[in-house]
């Protein structure tokens, strides 16, 4: 797939894919006899794991660590899985945080609902 096929496939732009590429966020995509990007399934797998892994908040220095790990192949497994790990932590705690949030949201929109403004007066 060219660039821009890939770029209309994830809902990612052009300039994007190759700053991954470039940072090293996702492997370097193959390249056809005249030079230009030709990614394959494997390419597209990594850009729609990256897509994924963003998508979450997960920290794009943590993911191009995971990425050169992965280049090394095997020995690397157990290194691979403590990033994952902890930055499933992180994103954890982070859902914990947006929940209270929400939770917080929804019993303000009550009050709303319930008895106008009047329910806002502790915030004036």
């Amino acid at each position: 797939m060219t660039i821009a096929e890939v770029s209309k496939k994830y809902s990612i732009t052009a300039d994007t894919l190759r700053y991954y590429e470039r940072i090293g966020l996702i492997p370097p995509v193959p390249r056809n006899g005249r030079g230009i990007r030709d990614y394959d399934e494997r390419a597209c797998a990594w850009v729609e794991f990256i897509k994924c892994m963003r998508g979450a908040g997960l920290q794009i220095d943590a993911l191009i660590e995971y990425v050169s790990l992965f280049q090394l192949g095997d020995a690397s497994t157990a290194a691979r899985k403590q990033i994952l790990m902890d930055q499933r932590q992180q994103l954890a705690e982070r859902i914990t945080t947006m929940q209270a949030v929400l939770d917080r949201l929804d019993y303000k929109i009550s009050i709303y609902g319930e008895t106008g403004f009047e329910g806002e007066a502790e915030l004036r």
